[in-house]
Parts: structure tokens; C-alpha cells; sequence
């Protein structure tokens, strides 16, 4: 589990592709202080597990179905990307719950500057933006942000200057993809809705039983 504050900003050293498949090599600094093999490290959001580790560099195995579902498969050597370890037990709890299991990518369509903040669009699909909610929680490459305002197919986070110097956020551009990740208190509360109503009588289908049984 993580929280959506950036520990730093790491640098991509090299990739290795597979054929549905890719090995990323990526230098930090302060993560190394009690990293161990088999840690998990959000890595642009994407929970990746650490392979290997030395002179502080990281290896990480991103499988196709990670690639499909984020943007790390657009990584390439130089590349900045924002690290974040798994929270510790004692840790304060600064963003809100991230998983790091990416719902799906956006693509940045404006960026305004307002005084000492810069307001961010963020065009996705209905899919992802019907989770979606004005003031709720939103994950943008594993920075937690609070939803702004919301539109049919877009949002707006507006960005203040500790996380504009402490991410890579600002180094995107517009046209960029970025990993998207919803609040997942929604997704469950839609999946309980969905088995509660599943459970239901269908209402088309009143019979005489029915009425009798409950009163009519």
C-alpha cells in the first residue's frame, strides 16, 4: 500500500524489452536506506517489486499486462520517474490509499498557470472517469491529488509548488499520457451495489407468491 507522496524523483537507467515484456534499471537515493529484495516500490504510480538492487540502482520485471495498463512501457533510458516505497507501519498516512494497481492512463490536454499553482486537465475515458469526483482523490503518475473540477471525459487537479518541485509533474507536456489510478473505496462500493442488487427479486417478475409472501 502507498500514499500518493513522492519520496524522489529516480532516473531510468536503462531498459531491457522482452517481447511482451520489459526489465527497467532505475537509480535513487534516499529509497536505498532500508530497501530489500522483494520490496515494493511505486514507480510512476505502478507497484513494482525490487528484483535486485546495487550501487543504489533497482531492477524491476514489468509484465504485458502492466504495460498494457500504464505508461511505463513508453520509459527509456534518462527518463526522471517518481519513487515511492510500500508505507511503513508507523508511517503517517500524508496522501490517501493507493494500491498501485493502474486503472488506466490520461492524456494531459492543458496546463494553466494560476498565481503559484498550475491547474492540470487530465482527458480519460468514461470508464475511469466515472470514479471520478469533484473533491475526491485521484492518483496521477503516484502523486495523490484532490480532484478539482469534473466534465464528461476530463478532470482538473490544481498543483501547488512543493509538488511541482518534489515530482515529475511539470516536466510532462500537454499530449503526454500519465498512469491514472481511481479512488478504490468507489470501485468496491460499486461492487457491492452490483451483488446486492443481483441478489434482488427482479421486478418484472411479480407473481402471486411474491405479494402473498411479503404482505400484499
Amino acid at each position: 500500500m502507498f500514499t500518493g507522496i513522492i519520496e524522489e524523483i529516480g532516473k531510468v537507467v536503462s531498459v531491457q524489452k522482452g517481447q511482451r515484456s520489459s526489465r527497467l534499471y532505475i537509480r535513487g537515493d534516499n529509497i536505498f536506506n532500508d530497501l530489500k529484495k522483494g520490496d515494493s516500490i511505486a514507480v510512476n504510480g505502478v507497484c513494482l517489486t525490487v528484483c535486485s538492487f546495487q550501487n543504489k540502482i533497482f531492477t524491476a520485471d514489468v509484465m504485458s499486462e502492466t504495460l498494457n495498463r500504464s505508461s511505463l512501457g513508453s520509459l527509456k533510458s534518462g527518463t526522471n520517474v517518481n519513487l515511492e516505497r510500500a508505507m511503513s507501519i508507523n508511517g503517517r498516512f500524508g496522501g490517501h490509499i493507493v494500491s498501485g494497481h493502474i486503472d488506466g492512463t490520461g492524456i494531459i490536454s492543458n496546463l494553466r498557470q494560476d498565481d503559484n499553482a498550475v491547474w492540470v486537465t487530465v482527458t480519460t475515458s468514461k470508464n475511469i472517469m466515472k470514479y471520478i469526483v469533484e473533491k475526491g482523490s485521484v492518483t496521477i503518475d503516484g502523486i495523490s491529488l484532490t480532484v478539482v473540477k469534473t466534465d464528461t471525459n476530463s478532470f482538473q487537479v490544481s498543483i501547488i509548488p512543493h509538488t511541482v518541485n518534489s515530482t515529475t509533474f511539470m516536466e510532462k507536456s500537454i499530449g503526454e499520457t500519465v498512469n491514472l489510478e481511481v479512488d478504490i473505496i468507489g470501485k468496491y462500493i460499486e461492487k457491492f451495489l452490483a451483488i446486492d442488487k443481483s441478489e434482488q427479486t427482479d421486478p418484472g417478475n411479480i407473481t402471486m407468491n411474491f405479494l402473498l409472501k411479503n404482505g400484499f
